[in-house]
This record gives C-alpha cells, structure tokens and sequence, in this order.
C-alpha cells in the first residue's frame, strides 16, 4: 500500500444490530440496514482494504486474520436456517495483516496473525450490507480480552496511519448493549411500559454523551480521550452495558481519529436509540 497514492480514509463506528437481523429484513432493523446499504456511496473513494474491530472477537494480544479466503463464523443462535447460509466471499489479506501487526508492535503490543480464524457476524453482517460486491480486502483485528478502554484507544492511535494507506477502519458494534433494554412486542403491561420508558431514558442519556464526547469541536484532544476512558462515569454507562465488548470498537475507532467525529446514523433500533460515528479527519 503507497500512502502517496492513496486517499485517506475516515474511522466509521457503526451498530451493526442483531445478529443477523439486518440481513433478513427485520422490521426494527429497517432504518440501520438503508443506511449501511447508502454507506459506501458516501465515501469520497472506494477503500483499497477494510480493517475491521469487532465486538465478537476478543484476544490477550491484538490477533489479526493473515487468511487468503476467510470462511464465516455464524456465531448466533436460534436464527431461520436461511441465517447460516449468508456467504460473504470477500478476500483476507495478508500484507494488511502483516503492516497492521508492525504498527502495533512499533506501539508496544504483541500482536500475533491467525490464518484459520474466520469473519464472525460483526464483520460480514454489516459488510454485506456497505459492500455487498465483497470485491474489497478485508482484515479482522481483535479485541483485548482485558476490556481496557485505554488500551483499545492506543491500539487505534497505533494503526491510525493505515488510513492514509486508503485502509478504511471499521468498528463494528453498538452504543447501546444491554439485551434486556431491546423490544420484544409481547403485552402492554404497566410493568412492560414502565421498564422500555426507563431503558430509553437510560440509553438517551448515554448517546448524549457520547455524542459530546466524540463529536464536540470545543474538546480538546485529551478532553476526548478522558471522557471515553472514563465512560463508565457517564449518566447510564453500566445500564446500557453491564460488558462493555460492545462500545470498545468505538475506544479503538476514536482513538484512530485526528479531530472530533460527526454522527452519521442516530435512529431507533428495537425500541432503542443507537449512534454511529465517523471521523474524517
């Protein structure tokens, strides 16, 4: 990859919703999946390779997938059997895998590649949805098993330089992730009203401040990276994530970023209030 040739890209954080949900129709699903599909459009040039952190991929070292032809982990249950015959043929790469685990390593960690480990579900979900043509490079970068928010965000400063290699960094995941917040249907029992309106004020209050947070322009640098360390201190952090797997892509994805982000997806997903962030610069 020659970084002079090259079009920058941004650092995407996106929701990526329910298993496989988004890719079977799902009503509660409908606004996310429409914008994942106008995603790539919105690019100023198509990425030479994708670089994605997912929610269900966790690690002691940072592990990347170094495989030509990843297969998919349909890691979710209890789907219709159309759910485990998804394909998503999109190549692996191993000279992205390679330049990423050197930027890690120059950074401090021990990254390790891993040629058999496939795309699981907060890859090819949502990729299948921006980039359907599966015609683009696509690595898979893991989580800490650690769950360290700032460990997440100088892995992102660490790889932040792919993205003037025309390397997209993706962070798949959700800004909200309690699973007993989501809607159901079922009754309309006082107690069932009750406990949606506590969950949406509970997820309105945190998208509030990831929204300052990230997108704030009055923030410093280091005013940015504080609050996302300290997102546990945020009005409903532990409500919307009693394990936070879900929110760490973001950590990584923010601390790739040179600037304050925008917010490019904040619709209800299941009963929920959602975000998705890009940062450009």
């Amino acid at each position: 990859m020659n970084a002079t040739t090259s079009v920058k890209q941004p650092a995407v954080f996106v929701a990526h919703g329910g298993g496989p949900l988004p890719l079977l129709g799902h009503p509660g699903h409908a606004g996310l999946t429409k914008w994942l599909q106008r995603y790539s459009a919105s690019l100023h040039a198509q990425p030479k390779a994708i670089l994605v952190i997912s929610a269900h991929w966790e690690e002691a070292n940072p592990t990347l997938t170094s495989g030509t032809a990843p297969e998919l982990i349909y890691d979710y249950y209890g789907f219709p059997p159309e759910s485990y015959q998804i394909k998503y043929p999109a190549p692996g790469s191993a000279n992205l895998a390679q330049r990423a685990a050197g930027l890690l390593r120059e950074a401090g960690f021990a990254p390790k590649l891993d040629a058999k480990r496939g795309f699981d579900h907060g890859t090819f979900v949502p990729l299948k949805l921006a980039f359907p043509a599966a015609d683009i490079p696509v690595v898979q970068l893991s989580m800490l098993s650690s769950l360290n928010p700032q460990e997440h965000m100088r892995m992102g400063q660490a790889i932040s330089a792919l993205r003037d290699e025309g390397v997209l960094l993706f962070g798949s995941g959700m800004s909200f992730h309690n699973m007993r917040g989501f809607a159901r249907g079922g009754g309309v029992s006082a107690a069932l009203a009750a406990s949606k309106a506590r969950n949406w004020h509970n997820c309105c209050e945190f998208d509030t401040y990831l929204h300052d947070a990230l997108t704030n322009s009055q923030h410093s640098a280091a005013q940015r990276q504080g609050l996302m360390e300290h997102w546990e201190e945020a009005p409903s952090a532990r409500e919307c994530h009693p394990r936070e797997e879900h929110l760490l892509p973001l950590h990584v994805i923010a601390g790739a970023a040179n600037g304050p982000g925008r917010v490019v997806f904040d619709d209800e997903l299941m009963g929920i209030k959602v975000s998705s962030f890009q940062f450009d610069g």
